[in-house]
This record gives C-alpha cells, structure tokens and sequence, in this order.
C-alpha cells in the first residue's frame, strides 16, 4: 500500500506557527487582520493560493509582499521554537515502514520548505515519494497525488491519502484514492465530514488498527 501523508496538521505540529506567522505579517504589512478560524481554514493550500483566498482585495504587487512578509515570520519563528512531529507519528511511520508500505507526501508546503523540515527533522529516508504546492497544482487539484501515484506506479486502488483538510480529502476524492481524515488538524470536524472521506482518526496510531 502507499500511504501519501500532507505535512502541515496531519504530521506535524506547526498550524500554531503558520496562524501566527499569518497575523504578524499582516500586521507588519498594515492589512486587516483575519481571525484565527480564517488562517486555520486555507491551511492546505500552497501559499499564493492560501493568502489570495484571505486577501482577494489586495494588488498583486502587495501580495508579493505578503508572501515574502510570511516568509521571514515563519523561519524566524521555527528558527526559535522548530516544530515537531504529533505524538506517535514516527513509531507509525516506522511499523508502516515495516510492513513494507510505501510512504510518501503531499503537502501545500514548497519544496524548499519540505526539504527544509525533513532535513531537520533527518526524516527524508522516510518518504518515498513527495510533491509540493510550488512544483504542481495546489491542492484540491488531484495533480499532486496523480504525479505520485504515476512515479511510484501503485494504482489508486492501492494508495490512501491521510490528511486533516478538505483540501486533502477533496484531492483524494478527485484521484479515485482512498481519504482518511484527521480530526485534530487545521479544519473542525463537520468541515472534514462534508468531504465524505472513508475513515475519521482521532490520532495517527489508529492507522495501524484493522
């Protein structure tokens, strides 16, 4: 089986940053300030997307400036206090590996920032697979599981995207691949149901349940 993992919310700790790197550089930059529940919600997508979806007022020219603005807060606020994985997700991935399954990710993170986290975190030897918002279509657009599910030749029948967004969970439905919500991500629970995925988790271990 290959199992395709987003990054942000589902294995990684890191939405309190993200929010927060969100409401400083708007503040840096004078924009209206959005709410906590806004930031949570376009979480997921790749960054461009994220911020034009929260700002579609704004010029081109100061979304540029938003983007960078975001930028900076978030390595200066990793930098001081790095995210971590969930609890239990390593031994997941580790008895996952294990078994002989394929792990891979999808993530609205770019590729710099991936490659970033994973080499702090020395998890690159875990992931197979990976696709970023900045090398293919933002999610929920089922082109960034179609490129994994082609470079590693399983069949959507064999794949299982675990993620704690729609946008995760939509991109799966649209790929023909099996969804797994997570509920303790960036989306509330009754968002994650709209997307009718197959299974609900409350903590990463329950996917080696039967």
């Amino acid at each position: 089986m290959l199992y395709i993992f987003d990054w942000d919310g589902t294995l990684c700790d890191s939405l309190s940053l993200i929010t927060t790197s969100i409401r400083r550089s708007c503040e840096h930059l004078g924009l209206p300030v959005r709410s906590e529940e806004e930031n949570r919600s376009i979480i997921g997508l790749g960054l461009k997307e994220a911020l034009e979806h929260l700002y579609p007022e704004i010029p081109d020219n100061q979304l540029d400036k938003l983007i960078l603005a975001y930028r900076d807060h978030y390595l200066a606020g990793d930098k001081s206090q790095p995210s971590q994985l969930y609890s239990g997700v390593q031994e997941v991935l580790d008895e996952l590996r294990s078994q002989g399954h394929q792990l891979a990710v999808a993530t609205g993170k770019s590729r710099r920032g991936l490659d970033r986290v994973l080499g702090e975190l020395k998890m690159h030897h875990y992931f197979e697979h990976s696709r970023c918002a900045d090398e293919t279509r933002s999610k929920p657009h089922p082109l960034m599981l179609q490129e994994i599910l082609q470079e590693s030749g399983a069949h959507p029948r064999d794949a299982i995207m675990v993620g704690d967004t729609d946008f995760d969970l939509l991109m799966a439905k649209s790929a023909s691949v099996q969804a797994i919500g997570v509920s303790y991500g960036a989306h509330p629970l009754d968002r994650i149901m709209q997307a009718e995925p197959h299974r609900i988790i409350d903590h990463i271990s329950e996917l080696l349940e039967d």
